[in-house]
């Protein structure tokens, strides 16, 4: 336990942000102007001195965020005395100008943050004639889970959706980043099976049809029950709330604290979820200070222990496949001090493999001081209960390879391959040599 901690500890300093300079501002506003019903987006620049995401009584600054007086979010500023863009979605807006005022909200900032300086805040005005207009005007509101409120954790830090044709229509479908998650899967079995730490959820889904009518909506509710939507909603933005320490929103709840990220677009065509955080990577280093804080950081674990060695150790693989009743692990290769070896990411655990067909991150830890991985190698395994007929899989790309960097970002991927990749289930793995 000692040495867990020291080296918690030594991370934690070696790693966390430098501060800011800058006194604190006093409720910092913008002016933004609409000529006919509109979407608002705002950007708020800001920062705190003392705000470390890992360090417990320093996790966050919270802000709050009114229009015209009124409450609309509130913003936690996880990435601490870096100053950073926070994007927020303020609602819909009838012309006429508008006010947007920032505060800081003492009762839901932790205790010695320190001075917290916003730098600015911009509004994009999007109207009805605008393309991205019907997106915006129906991502969801999150309220915060009750057990989460002051205590800084699973907070949702990222919205997108995916736009998709339909028979009728339309569909959009929202998911959020959560900076983790406190309940449902272990920590090692997030990082084999989904190559991450944080939680994404599908959070809500509507159908429109090519005359702008709302034909379904539902949300994803707990035990991943898909449910049709009959709460309330703020013009079209449908109101949710958290409900389940595995981030499974309701459509009604009684907390008022609530998260509006702006959503942006992705297209998930060959790749998998995780990309939205590729193109945010700060939400890597979020991730792994809520790890520290919490404990889930140790020095070589075991497999199933529910904590994860120091995250440099991992290399991170992203690839796609068809599985039809079979799970699925890969193995990297690298050189340690006991020479060549594979490293395989199931750790010789069946609930460690992928069960998903598609595109998959996974994540392996190597030993420390072992060299950068030179190949990759995938296996098949069947499925325990064996209820499918015609057992089958095939690689069919590896998008990218990377570790993280000392601060805590993902490092440049080395190795990429398209193909087709057929593997039998007796075991018997293939290998892509990164050297080809």
């Amino acid at each position: 336990m000692v040495a867990a901690a020291a080296v918690v500890a030594a991370l934690a300093a070696r790693h966390s942000p430098g501060r800011a300079r800058g006194a604190e501002s006093p409720a910092p506003q913008a002016t933004f102007v609409v000529e006919r019903s509109s979407e608002a987006i705002a950007t708020v620049r800001a920062a705190c001195e003392q705000c470390d995401w890992g360090a417990t009584g320093r996790e966050a600054a919270a802000l709050r965020v009114s229009v015209d007086g009124r409450y609309r979010t509130h913003v936690m500023l996880t990435q601490g005395d870096r100053e950073a863009d926070y994007q927020v979605l303020l609602g819909r807006y009838g012309g006429g100008s508008h006010r947007v005022t920032v505060d800081v909200d003492p009762s839901q900032s932790s205790p010695q943050v320190g001075a917290v300086r916003v730098a600015r805040v911009d509004v994009t005005v999007v109207g009805s004639r605008n393309p991205g207009f019907e997106a915006l005007a129906h991502a969801p509101i999150l309220h915060a889970r009750p057990n989460t409120i002051g205590h800084f954790t699973d907070v949702p830090l990222l919205m997108w959706y995916e736009a998709t044709p339909t028979p009728h229509g339309r569909s959009y479908r929202y998911s959020v980043v959560f900076s983790n998650e406190d309940g449902g899967t272990a920590t090692d079995r997030l990082m084999a099976t989904w190559g991450r730490t944080t939680d994404i959820e599908f959070v809500y889904g509507i159908e429109i049809d090519e005359a702008g009518r709302l034909v379904s909506e539902e949300f994803q509710g707990p035990n991943h029950v898909m449910t049709p939507f009959r709460g309330r909603h703020e013009a079209s933005h449908p109101l949710e709330w958290t409900v389940t320490d595995n981030n499974m929103v309701s459509d009604h709840g009684t907390t008022t604290m609530r998260y509006a990220p702006a959503p942006e677009r992705f297209d998930l065509t060959d790749v998998s979820r995780e990309v939205v955080m590729d193109a945010h990577p700060w939400t890597y280093r979020v991730s792994t200070q809520e790890m520290m804080r919490e404990g889930k950081i140790a020095v070589d674990p075991p497999p199933g222990s529910g904590t994860i060695p120091d995250p440099h150790r991992y290399v991170f693989v992203e690839a796609c496949s068809e599985l039809a009743g079979v799970r699925l692990s890969f193995g990297v290769h690298a050189t340690t001090a006991q020479g060549a070896q594979w490293f395989d990411s199931d750790r010789g655990r069946d609930e460690f493999r992928i069960v998903r067909s598609g595109c998959f991150r996974g994540a392996v830890p190597l030993p420390a001081g072992a060299s950068a991985p030179d190949a990759i190698r995938f296996r098949a395994w069947p499925q325990p209960d064996g209820k499918e007929r015609d057992p089958a899989v095939r690689v069919t790309r590896v998008n990218r390879v990377f570790t993280l960097g000392d601060d805590f970002l993902p490092k440049p991927s080395t190795f990429q391959w398209m193909g087709s990749l057929s593997l039998t289930l007796d075991g018997s793995p293939r290998e892509l040599s990164f050297l080809r």
